[in-house]
């Protein structure tokens, strides 16, 4: 039987990493015993996805709509309001904090 190796996606360490449970949905959880993050490798909703808060982001830069960007990446209209409201915030927070 073949092993694989799953890296932390928060330190990247290889050998402290085990199986953590399962989420509700069935999909495995695994443990980084470097940092003590949790993480799995397959997700159940869209919006959960590593990168989708960079895709929304950029579809609002590039003048996709919110409506359209919702229906295009497969998420609700208040998910894609949730993740520009959080990206205005920080902006403004680093912003003022550089002052």
């Amino acid at each position: 039987m073949a092993s694989v190796s799953i890296s932390c996606p928060s330190c990247s360490a290889t050998d402290g990493v085990v199986r953590n449970g399962k989420s509700t949905a069935g999909h495995q959880r695994y443990l980084c015993s470097h940092c003590r993050k949790t993480w799995q490798l397959q997700f159940t909703y869209t919006a959960s996805q590593p990168g989708t808060h960079q895709k929304i982001i950029d579809m609002a830069m590039n003048g996709v709509g919110c409506r359209a960007t919702a229906r295009i990446m497969g998420v609700t209209l208040n998910t894609i309001l949730r993740h520009l409201k959080n990206s205005a915030r920080s902006r403004y927070l680093a912003h003022t904090a550089g002052q």
